[in-house]
């Protein structure tokens, strides 16, 4: 009877183990010899192709390219949360190492639980797979299952999702986006535009944000934590959501974290490297929104 009942046991924790497996933050498509200018030129055929959109692109340095691309089920799941404006631009990047040119994206399951949508984007990352391929997801050694991301955070004094930057509050929405439409086309705080989504119901705008000065840089931090084989290129860029006529970034320690969950506090490639940066990049956003 014991031995009947260890069974059984050990059955549903298996179960439910399967019902929520472990996630990595990237996707890995395919990797090969090539060029990167003619793997994105490819890959954008692609994912047209499967329907997507571009919303934007950028190089944040030599030999990295990064599209955002969204379509009407990322942008309709988006819209189901008032901070789920994160979510609608999915990252599609192509990352030359060595002799190697990566093409990889963002894992849409992984995103959806991280910032807390009701549902899991399998539709989106089916649509990501049958246009551009699937070899593993990558990223930290170790995946965290939906209900860890959901309530995630680096260590004890950590931001969590729902603790984010406050950037600048305005009258409505609209004045809301156009005080970030000019603070991007300026240039403040060494930022320029990538991409702007309006999502579904006209409450929600995010903005795709290119960072270049000092500690915010992009080139900058990524040097320091993205040394692994494979890229995690993906992570990049940053997020400037509207919502209302609230302006919000997700805190860089959350951000940062949530994408490289295993990066080491202390030594070579650490948090510590760059702890001049998650103050520097709140900085160079808040100045895009006017904020003094």
């Amino acid at each position: 009877m014991l031995k009947r009942v260890a069974l059984a046991g050990l059955f549903l924790a298996t179960s439910a183990l399967a019902a929520d497996p472990a996630m990595k933050p990237f996707v890995l498509a395919s990797r090969g010899a090539g060029d990167v200018e003619a793997a994105a030129k490819t890959a954008k055929q692609k994912l047209q192709a499967g329907g997507f959109e571009i919303a934007g692109s950028y190089a944040p340095y030599p030999g990295a390219v990064v599209l955002a691309v969204t379509n009407e089920t990322l942008k309709a799941e988006a819209a189901k949360t008032t901070t789920g404006g994160y979510v609608a631009a999915q990252r599609v990047t192509i990352t030359k190492v060595g002799e190697e040119v990566q093409v990889a994206y963002t894992n849409p399951r992984y995103m959806a639980a991280a910032y807390r949508l009701p549902g899991d984007l399998a539709r989106v990352a089916a649509a990501l797979e049958g246009a551009l391929g699937r070899i593993q997801e990558y990223g930290p050694t170790e995946g965290k299952t939906a209900k860890d991301l959901r309530k995630y955070h680096y260590m004890v004094g950590m931001e969590y999702f729902d603790e984010p930057s406050k950037l600048g509050h305005f009258a409505s929405h609209a004045e809301a986006v156009q005080a970030v439409e000019a603070g991007l086309a300026e240039g403040r705080g060494g930022t320029s535009k990538v991409y702007r989504i309006d999502l579904l119901g006209g409450t929600q705008t995010v903005f795709g944000v290119a960072l270049t000065n000092g500690c915010s840089g992009d080139a900058r931090i990524m040097n320091e934590i993205d040394f692994k084989p494979v890229r995690s290129t993906g992570h990049l860029p940053y997020e400037i959501l509207v919502t209302g006529g609230d302006v919000r970034a997700l805190y860089p320690r959350f951000r940062i974290a949530m994408n490289f969950p295993d990066l080491k506090m202390m030594g070579s490639h650490s948090f510590m490297n760059i702890r001049c940066a998650p103050g520097a990049i709140e900085e160079a956003l808040k100045a895009v929104a006017g904020t003094k």
